[in-house]
């Protein structure tokens, strides 16, 4: 017959085939969309909106801390101030009052970009997530979206939208263990949800996007974080023509309230079960919805004897000689963290004098100037990238250098307009690299970084620890060689732990184990890898020994260890730094001045009686006190180093200037014409 086909056509599918097929396809989607409409019911409200305990466990079973009481207090939608509701419309859901219950094609697009890298969107309308809230769980599972969704189209032809915000605004989870907006508004503001600002209002909408990160009371280097999240959210207001133009430009950030802990979470225990929140969610390891449903079972890494010496050091030190009738003394806070360098376990962190007085952590907050305790990372760039001083001659701990008080430094015989002081203005003339830094020499470090290149010292800085987003850890001039980039102390002990560990780095955790219905949760993959070359880590650990042997870290040697540190200062003498190892273990020390009404960064100057704090007092004692009592009962290591060729010998002392390193010798001593374009340098040790 002449319609038979014949050859190749006939492997190819009839129209008539493919129709049928297609519209096969249609029935079966429209059939599961029918019955899984039937099928799903709207369910009572979970179990989940009233939050389980987490337990949290020292190294050793026994018991930290546990964490899951629900604070609180539904209101009705007419309490809550219109521009209040509108600004978690602006943040959340735009067109909530025009769209559908579900936007299929938003958790299409949702999904694509988490699938593809672009980040983790939900793709859910604010009544998506008012039903994830109150009638779901926090689980990420395709039966748990798949009800969410049938759910959420019946909940939105048998409820109002307003009725749908309402319970959206009551079940929605602000931080601060604060459960719906009455309690956010008290937490953060101390009123009543109907008190809220329009600027306030703004505030809590932005939390809802990602609560611990944006509760600036406990991450205050977030702030420009913050803050571009609520312009986005009074923007938003603008465009939709719920604020004017004039009435946005008149609203000024409403600085939220200090929090406070609930009596679980005194002490040491709430900057411990905080930071290991952090760690979980961070590291992907589970939702902060997921983890505040509860009912996990979370090993630590941290060490209770440990971990009890710290908070001894710290007391002994410098919290039990402060006296309030010294204004400064208010001003004293203290972070620190002590790492095993061989496994990258944190076994202790000390957070502040208690969480319930002082409620940011003093060892993972990042806005305080690091110091000279940053030194190390440019002499290990320079050894590592066997870099050379303005005339070509290899950098080593014998290499001489310009100490002469702001002696302006130079790229290719060429003024940089960076010129920073020496602390107390002091001029060492000639010196060397080894000296500079028992003397922590600001001329020479500068001089240094621009020898290096600041691009180089930076790459190497995040290769040994430091996140790359640290604020102020910029490429400019020489400035980042004097540290005035803010990572935390937590980032600084892993810096030290990779020296320590020949320049291996493997990531810190702090979390041996999460369990769950007696199933264990995967934690992240910490490869080891070289940060820098061991000849790099070893040569630095030489002349961090000289720092603590006769330089500015001597108070070390309480330790009765052999140890390595440098001690730091920030500018204006606002933080004080102890960074320091043994073969056994890596431990930074801090101590910061803030006041403890405005939250604004103090000097230090007459704090426990000293004329004035620097890393060789308080935290370099600290930090033998603890160290002696962490290792106490285990063997002494000696260091064992392989040193860069040329580091073994000591050069014979100078004598003249004419020895310093060329290029730099017969630089101007006056300061830069242009300094104050530039980050102003932390002064010294």
């Amino acid at each position: 017959m002449s319609g038979q086909r014949t050859g190749w056509r006939r492997a190819l599918p009839t129209w008539r085939t493919v129709l049928g097929s297609v519209l096969l396809f249609l029935l079966l989607i429209v059939g599961g969309m029918i019955a899984g409409y039937l099928l799903v019911g709207i369910p009572p409200a979970n179990s989940a909106a009233k939050a389980q305990s987490n337990v949290y466990l020292y190294s050793d079973g026994s018991e930290l801390a546990r964490d899951g009481e629900v604070n609180r207090q539904n209101v009705t939608l007419s309490r809550i101030p219109k521009s209040v509701q509108q600004a978690v419309l602006a943040a959340e859901d735009r067109d909530f009052y025009a769209e559908s219950a579900v936007d299929p094609a938003a958790m299409l697009r949702a999904a694509w970009n988490t699938v593809t890298g672009k980040g983790k969107q939900s793709g859910s309308t604010i009544t998506q997530q008012y039903v994830k809230n109150y009638y779901l769980g926090q689980e990420q599972t395709v039966t748990r979206k798949a009800k969410e969704f049938f759910i959420a189209i019946k909940l939105d032809r048998e409820v109002s939208k307003d009725k749908i915000l309402e319970g959206y605004l009551n079940s929605s989870y602000y931080g601060r263990n604060a459960y719906g907006i009455q309690a956010a508004a008290q937490s953060y503001y101390g009123r009543n949800a109907e008190a809220l600002t329009t600027a306030q209002g703004a505030y809590l909408a932005t939390l809802l996007n990602a609560p611990s990160a944006y509760d600036l009371t406990a991450h205050p280097g977030n702030r420009p974080r913050v803050l571009a999240r609520w312009n986005y959210v009074l923007n938003g207001m603008v465009t939709k023509k719920w604020l004017t133009p004039a009435e946005r430009a008149a609203l000024r950030f409403p600085e939220p309230k200090p929090a406070k802990a609930s009596a679980g979470l005194t002490g040491q225990r709430g900057y411990l079960v905080e930071a290991v929140k952090d760690y979980l969610t961070d590291h992907k390891v589970l939702e902060e919805e997921t983890l505040r449903a509860g009912g996990y079972r979370i090993t630590t890494t941290i060490s209770k004897k440990r971990q009890n010496a710290f908070v001894k050091a710290v007391n002994t030190r410098v919290m039990d000689r402060l006296d309030d009738s010294r204004t400064v003394d208010r001003y004293v806070r203290a972070g620190g963290a002590s790492i095993d360098p061989a496994s990258g376990r944190v076994v202790a962190l000390y957070g502040g004098i208690d969480y319930a007085k002082q409620y940011v952590n003093g060892a993972t907050r990042s806005d305080y100037q690091v110091g000279s305790t940053f030194k190390p990372i440019v002499f290990a760039a320079a050894v590592q990238h066997r870099s050379t001083t303005q005339d070509g001659e290899r950098i080593t701990p014998q290499t001489v250098y310009d100490g002469t008080n702001k002696r302006m430094t130079l790229r290719h015989g060429h003024p940089t307009g960076f010129a920073p002081a020496n602390e107390d203005d002091r001029s060492y003339g000639p010196i060397t690299v080894t000296e500079a830094t028992d003397k922590s020499v600001n001329a020479v470090y500068a001089q240094m970084g621009i020898d290096v290149g600041p691009g180089k010292v930076k790459a190497t800085a995040v290769d040994l620890g430091i996140p790359a987003g640290t604020p102020s850890l910029a490429a400019s001039q020489g400035a980042i060689s004097l540290g005035t980039a803010t990572p935390s102390v937590l980032d600084m002990t892993q810096v030290y732990a990779t020296l320590a560990h020949h320049g291996r780095h493997r990531p810190y955790t702090l979390v041996d184990k999460v369990t769950k219905d007696e199933e264990d949760l995967e934690l992240p993959e910490r490869e080891e890898t070289a940060a820098v070359p061991r000849a790099a880590a070893d040569t630095t650990t030489s002349i961090l020994r000289s720092v603590v042997d006769g330089g500015t870290g001597t108070a070390a040697q309480g330790a009765g260890r052999p140890a390595a540190g440098k001690t730091g200062t920030a500018e204006d003498d606002k933080a004080a730094w102890f960074a320091g190892y043994t073969p056994d273990l890596a431990t930074v020390v801090a101590v910061l001045g803030q006041n403890p009404e405005s939250a604004a960064q103090e000097p230090l100057y007459g704090a426990g009686g000293l004329s004035r704090v620097n890393g060789g007092d308080y935290p370099a004692q600290i930090w033998a006190d603890y160290t002696a009592a962490a290792l106490n009962g285990q063997p002494v290591h000696d260091f064992d180093l392989q040193l860069e060729e040329g580091a073994e010998s000591p050069s014979p002392e100078p004598s003249t200037s004419e020895s310093a390193s060329p290029g730099a010798s017969d630089s101007p001593s006056t300061g830069p014409s242009d300094s104050a374009t530039l980050p102003a340098p932390p002064t010294g040790a």
